[in-house]
């Protein structure tokens, strides 16, 4: 229990000493145009919640889950078919490769172009998580040990029985761990596709408003709020992966 409650002490701690360092520079700089206090964002988020920053959020939170389905399926699926023909590895990576490093700022018109504007959020959202759930469930797969490879082998077993009863297992921590690192690729995908344009409503769309307008208690808010939806999506899924995979708090047997 002590163990667990260590890393929320530590988050909660971090969150007190943003906040405090946040309102030390809103106090210092000369124009509260820049960096709003905490308080007066908070009062700003309480005030326009309703009509404002729920209904955007709902809608980036929509193609985020969207995103983050799609991608997640796919990567799942490549990472499948690679460890059952392990040629097509390297060109899988590397091609993964290649879409992490293109720019969404350069790509993103072109995918709007392509799909349109809310398909292109989605799509984006789906980028950002394909690279990182396949990645992991590859390593998550090639780490299943060898002697139990070789047991089921023994055994009789044939390929496909060694990918669902050793591999497959073997995967699920690491595949759990990417899940829970997607979810802020994911959110950071919709927001982008958003903010490009094409769209009437989202966590992108409002941002882009409020600097138009020079408001920067919305900015803050929103962007805050995003930042506070990726956070709890990571810690619920890792969450559920710690409670899924029980073995790896005894020590790593199972």
């Amino acid at each position: 229990m002590r163990a667990l409650a260590r890393p929320w002490l530590g988050g909660a701690v971090g969150i007190v000493l943003l906040l405090v360092i946040w309102a030390a520079f809103s106090t210092v700089l000369p124009s509260s145009s820049i960096v709003p206090t905490p308080w007066a964002t908070a009062a700003s988020v309480f005030k326009d919640f309703g009509p404002y920053y729920s209904g955007n959020l709902a809608s980036t939170l929509g193609r985020a889950g969207w995103g983050y389905l799609w991608g997640n399926l796919a990567g799942l699926l490549v990472a499948s078919i690679v460890l059952i023909v392990p040629r097509l590895e390297e060109i899988v990576t590397q091609l993964g490769v290649v879409s992490q490093c293109l720019p969404i700022t350069a790509v993103g018109p072109i995918i709007i172009l392509i799909f349109g504007g809310r398909s292109a959020a989605i799509f984006l959202a789906a980028l950002l998580v394909f690279f990182t759930t396949m990645i992991g469930a590859i390593l998550g797969m090639r780490a299943a040990p060898r002697a139990a490879l070789d047991l089921v082998s023994a055994y009789g077993g044939s390929r496909f029985t060694q990918i669902r009863k050793v591999q497959l297992v073997s995967a699920v921590p690491a595949v759990f761990t990417a899940l829970a690192i997607a979810v802020p690729g994911a959110l950071l995908g919709a927001v982008v596709g958003e903010y490009l344009g094409g769209i009437d409503s989202g966590i992108g769309v409002a941002l882009n408003a409020a600097q138009r307008n020079i408001d920067p208690q919305r900015v803050w808010g929103m962007s805050i709020l995003a930042g506070l939806i990726a956070l709890l999506g990571y810690a619920l899924v890792s969450l559920i992966g710690r409670w899924v995979t029980p073995w790896v708090r005894r020590g790593g047997s199972h």
